[in-house]
């Protein structure tokens, strides 16, 4: 038996020399499943990582061969940006099997540790660190891989740039064949980083990797993953219900095309993302090289909410990215940004260096590109072409009009056979509205019959007796959801309102969300009776997000019941344990 380290026993410490060869050194780190530690291989006079499962784990025959498994299938791979792996050792000390994996050893940092330091990379940085990941997971999905826990605790990034993948731990070959050790009811990987096929337990191919590498990338430039909930349950589903934050709404200077691309990468549907990794890795580098201005003031980290400057989309783009549109619906509904971005760093480490402009911080201001008239302005008529009205002819008019109203009332007085006592006095309107059951018929003209409530995950209601708030005309008032406990309804798909447009109808609706932050979704149908599920409610015609409260409208054609869900809501200082409600102040239709 090896030698154990002084101090240590066999059950507390590996031994001081693992299979007759690495000499351990020191602990680098360690997670809930190994640990890994600083090694010598004495037969090559080299240093080395050595990743050693905890002896509790190692007791488990299915975690021990899953363990052995991701040493067999890394050291089949060969590629520069995935750490290689050198040996896979099994030993038996004191009555304990031991499994070790042994692996090039990088000096350099995680992007975890990196990204907890700065919070945010410059957008160079994060398209060399994505370039990177990339090709190795090309590099995978060609060996027939798939990662299944892309996130930054597993990249390793070098004082000199390169980048590596590591920790293939849990992953899965694409053909499908064998067992692969993991249980088909138990999501595997981070809850951050999961992709929604992962969460929802389907079938896998590389293009969940790229999903969470897209994570991975609007982390580094947002400072936060798109998506975060109470538990990793409520984590993992957000992305089922709702959409990533527009990233430039966030970071409005982003080189041009690149929130599109990490947009396109959080695709819900694995077909809207790019295909492979080497795809990925070509837009990156292209877009990395276009022309930038020599200097761009990155006035994001200042202001923390920024509007994002409109642009024209990506040449050539195919897919349109399924992102949730700045809230004004005079902002453009699909990510747009300015063409200008950040001066390229001639390292790939480094953020933006900032012009000092004397403008307040925000999104940079653009050019006025209004076309200028150069048309002579239209002059006024002659005099003497003018048509003027003569007094006779007013005075002749007003006496009509006074004749007729005159004879009305008359009409009317002697048509009733009654007094002046027999007709109302006043007509009194009720400051509240009363309470409703099922739908409620708003006031004539509306362009909407009725309204109801939408809570297909709920009880079916989501306060029903506010809805005719909501289409009463009156600003002052607001139909509101319950209180949640988180901005995400608690895992909901959402909840809304249902407009009855009375017939099919093709109009603009207009919508005044009164509650920020918020995600909005409008749907719309033409079937005979209003949906009670979301999935026959189908696709939405119109999103909308905002940090702020503001009026959007959708253009809704053919429909017979229109659909308004929250899927994001805002604080309420009135809900005290719940903090977070939805409102909507008024809605039209016509």
């Amino acid at each position: 038996m090896s030698a154990t380290l002084p101090g240590a026993n066999s059950a507390s410490l590996p031994p001081a020399i693992l299979g007759q060869r690495y000499r351990l050194e020191r602990r680098l780190a360690q997670g809930g499943m190994a640990e890994v530690w600083l090694a010598t291989d004495l037969s090559l006079t080299r240093q080395v990582a050595v990743k050693l499962l905890k002896p509790t784990l190692a007791a488990d025959p299915v975690l021990a061969e899953r363990f052995r498994r991701e040493a067999i299938a890394v050291a089949q791979l060969s590629h520069q940006n995935i750490v290689a792996v050198y040996d896979a050792i099994e030993e038996k000390i004191g009555g304990e099997r031991r499994q070790a994996v042994v692996m090039q050893l990088i000096n350099g940092k995680s992007l975890r540790q990196l990204l907890d330091e700065q919070k945010r990379l410059s957008p160079d940085l994060t398209m060399h660190i994505g370039a990177c990941v990339a090709a190795a997971l090309d590099a995978a999905h060609r060996g027939g891989l798939v990662h299944r826990d892309v996130k930054p605790g597993n990249i390793l990034i070098t004082p000199d740039g390169r980048v590596l993948l590591t920790d293939f731990g849990i992953a899965k070959g694409l053909d499908g064949d064998g067992d692969d050790l993991t249980s088909p009811n138990v999501m595997m990987g981070t809850a951050k980083y999961l992709s929604p096929e992962q969460v929802r337990g389907r079938k896998l191919d590389g293009r969940a990797d790229l999903y969470s590498l897209g994570l991975v990338l609007y982390e580094c430039l947002a400072g936060r993953v798109p998506f975060l909930g109470e538990t990793d349950a409520d984590t993992a589903l957000a992305r089922l219900n709702r959409d990533p934050t527009d990233l430039t709404r966030l970071r409005p200077t982003l080189p041009y095309g690149l929130a599109p691309l990490i947009h396109r990468l959080l695709a819900r549907k694995p077909d809207d993302r790019y295909a492979s990794g080497a795809e990925l890795r070509h837009e990156l580098q292209r877009i990395a090289a276009l022309p930038r201005p020599d200097a761009t003031t990155d006035h994001s980290r200042e202001t923390g909410r920024a509007t994002p400057p409109r642009g024209n989309r990506v040449p050539g783009s195919t897919t349109t990215a399924p992102m949730a549109p700045s809230g004004s619906r005079t902002a453009a509904t699909t990510a747009r940004q300015s063409p200008v971005g950040p001066t390229r760093s001639a390292t790939p480490v480094g953020g933006y260096q900032p012009v000092r402009n004397g403008r307040p911080a925000g999104s940079p201001r653009l050019a006025d590109r209004t076309p200028t008239n150069t048309a002579r302005p239209r002059q006024r008529p002659n005099r003497q072409y003018e048509q003027r009205t003569g007094p006779s002819l007013m005075v002749v008019g007003g006496l009509l009009v006074a004749a007729l109203l005159v004879a009305t009332v008359l009409i009317v007085t002697m048509g009733t056979g009654g007094t002046s006592d027999d007709l109302p006095a006043t007509t009194v309107v009720p400051t509240t509205a009363p309470p409703v059951t099922d739908a409620v018929t708003p006031a004539a003209g509306a362009g909407i019959a009725a309204i109801h409530t939408f809570d297909p995950d709920g009880d079916g209601e989501e306060r029903d007796d506010l809805a005719a708030l909501a289409i009463d005309g009156n600003p002052d008032t607001a139909w509101t959801t319950v209180c949640y406990a988180n901005e995400y309804l608690g895992g909901k798909q959402g909840v809304g309102l249902v407009l009855d447009l009375g017939g099919a109808a093709s109009g603009v609706l207009t919508i005044d969300i009164a509650s920020a932050p918020y995600q909005v979704r409008v749907y719309s149908t033409s079937a005979a009776t209003a949906p009670t599920t979301f999935g026959a409610w189908g696709n939405p015609v119109d999103s909308f997000a905002g940090a702020e409260p503001q009026v959007a409208t959708a253009v809704v054609s053919d429909a017979t019941y229109v659909l308004v869900s929250f899927v994001q809501l805002g604080t309420d200082a009135g809900c005290s344990n719940n903090p977070y409600r939805g409102s909507l102040r008024e809605i039209t239709f016509g």
